[in-house]
């Protein structure tokens, strides 16, 4: 079913559409004078930077096979996330160049990950090794960077994107963001640091960024002074959010929304008890996390947490929530905005592909969280299964 024309609501302005595509790419998007028969909403998919594992499948692991990976696609597809940034986490450097090597295989292999593996994060290990801002990241392990260390990651991915996540104040970083201007492909966050004001505005292409604010940093902080009061206070900066309402409070999170507003963009920085029966015990590397009811990752009898089992779909739902505002005004934190932040056009637009996602509510136009039937994501203009979003458990407590 490549080609084809559906009529449903607009997520953006709330108006009905008709869209229409050729061959899996669309051709016309256009206003509609007749209402919709049914309470379908379209929107465009959702991105996420931040994939540590999924549906069971810890990426940090060594041998991670293709149909494995397969998993984790489709199951990200089918809570509404059809293109991620495959994350690997501080290790040795060894070990992460040779996941990295392993997964660009992989994508060659086998098209259907190339298509949602359109790009890796590399979160250390060049980050900062203090108490707290290290959080689930093995301090012995954190390494000086060079700019040797890029030029060998990007010799791998060739032009694959890369987004590395570095604290500004530790070692050889300078060097290493100055050396990744001159790559369109590479963007740079700072991340799990409690660098000074002057160093969180890395030169980056696209928009200086911090990753999961609020995370990645003591419990305790200096109410004087501390990283996520300088974050905030940075204009330029953008920051990523984990929405949900376990990581940043509901409080902090309404705060961040008034003082940031469209510079912020969501994760789920998912690890893989995210997509996978919960509760359970569940790898990260070379952490066992235990998953209790609540979904949340923390290691076994701890409070800490390290990753989280949050699904896409789940994070715009309570991310609405805690704002207190339509599911629209969240899904363009988590689709159109982390694309942009890589210079990717997300947008329902003509030609651009037919990706993107259809949301079923009840009653002619209630549109709730609980009042949510069924998503279905869209790939090429060919519908997957639809997702009953009648069951918590299948989208992660919704």
């Amino acid at each position: 079913m490549n080609s084809g024309e559906l009529h449903a609501w607009h997520y953006g302005t709330r108006l009905p559409i008709r869209l229409t595509w050729r061959s899996g790419q669309i051709v016309s998007i256009e206003d509609a004078l007749e209402k919709p028969t049914s309470n379908v909403w379209i929107a465009p998919p959702l991105f996420d930077l931040q994939i540590n594992g999924y549906a069971g499948v810890d990426f940090q692991q060594d041998g991670v096979t293709g149909q494995e990976i397969l998993r984790a696609v489709r199951a990200l597809r089918r809570d509404a996330c059809t293109r991620f940034f495959l994350t690997l986490i501080t290790d040795e450097w060894e070990r992460m160049t040779a996941r990295l090597r392993h997964y660009c295989g992989l994508r060659h292999e086998h098209p259907e990950i190339a298509a949602a593996v359109v790009g890796f994060h590399l979160e250390g290990p060049f980050l900062s090794p203090e108490p707290g801002f290290c959080g689930a990241h093995d301090p012995m392990k954190m390494i000086a960077a060079t700019p040797a260390h890029l030029a060998q990651a990007r010799a791998m991915a060739g032009s694959v994107p890369l987004l590395l996540t570095v604290a500004p104040e530790c070692p050889g970083v300078d060097r290493l963001v100055e050396s990744a201007f001159s790559d369109p492909a590479t963007f740079i966050n700072a991340g799990h640091t409690n660098a000074p004001s002057s160093k969180l505005l890395l030169r980056s292409r696209g928009h200086p960024a911090f990753t999961h604010l609020a995370n990645g940093c003591p419990q305790l902080l200096d109410r004087h002074d501390n990283i996520i009061w300088r974050a905030l206070n940075l204009d330029p900066l953008w920051i990523s959010l984990i929405p949900d309402g376990q990581h940043v409070s509901g409080d902090l999170f309404r705060i961040i929304h008034r003082l940031k507003g469209d510079r912020i963009y969501y994760t789920t920085d998912a690890m893989s008890a995210a997509g996978a029966p919960v509760p359970g015990r569940y790898r990260l590397g070379t952490l066992h996390l235990e998953i209790k009811e609540d979904g949340i990752a923390r290691f076994p009898g701890g409070t800490n947490f390290a990753g989280s089992a949050l699904t896409p779909i789940a994070g715009v739902f309570r991310a609405a929530e805690m704002l207190n505002c339509d599911w629209q005004d969240c899904w363009k934190l988590f689709s159109d905005t982390p694309a942009r932040r890589i210079n990717v056009d997300e947008s329902l637009a003509p030609g651009n592909p037919a990706d993107f996602c259809t949301l079923e509510f009840t009653g002619l136009r209630s549109q709730k969280p609980d009042q949510a039937l069924r998503l279905q994501t869209w790939v090429a203009g060919t519908p997957h299964a639809p997702h009953d979003l009648t069951d918590p458990k299948a989208v992660g407590n919704l």
